[in-house]
């Protein structure tokens, strides 16, 4: 795929989260999908986990819910502004024109973002590898691979360095 590039106007989705994975990909994207004469829309995806569900009849929750609601949603703000922080550094370093669209969700991470690229029709998702063993992918699934199979834009998905 080096030296591959999408022509100008494409749109490219990339998820992001905290993890060093993401980023690596979001670079990989910049280096080998964007050309430096494109106007590529990049759309940075990245999806909230879902809220906790609290029961009313929990006593010591229903004290403290208004304080833990309220410390549970502002560091899921920290944590979305953290993240495009993170990946803005990314693409400034790049010397490309590209518009850049931010698009957060909430929910289940696999289905969050085959649901977005739905409704977005990009011309490729690109998601990092976080490299899990086989037991762990087993037991928890492999969200790169659900999007790769559900989804009907090509799905790049990049490996970090330290996976070979």
């Amino acid at each position: 795929m080096e030296g591959m590039s999408v022509e100008n106007k494409h749109k490219i989705v990339v998820a992001v989260d905290e993890s060093e994975e993401s980023m690596h990909a979001l670079s990989w994207c910049l280096s080998n999908l964007i050309s430096h004469n494109s106007t590529a829309t990049l759309v940075l995806l990245y999806v909230k986990p879902p809220p906790a569900m609290y029961s009313s009849f929990d006593v010591a929750v229903h004290m403290f819910s208004t304080d833990v609601i309220t410390a549970v949603e502002k560091y899921g703000t920290d944590l979305v502004n953290s993240v495009m922080q993170r990946a803005e550094a990314v693409y400034r370093n790049f010397n490309k024109r590209v518009n850049v669209e931010r698009v957060i969700g909430s929910g289940e991470a696999k289905d969050v973002i085959c649901n977005t690229v739905e409704k977005l029709k990009p011309d490729t998702l690109v998601m990092g590898s976080h490299g899990y063993g086989f037991l762990r992918k087993a037991l928890l699934g492999s969200v790169s691979e659900h999007c790769a199979k559900r989804v009907k834009c090509p799905v790049v998905i990049v490996k970090h360095p330290h996976d070979k």
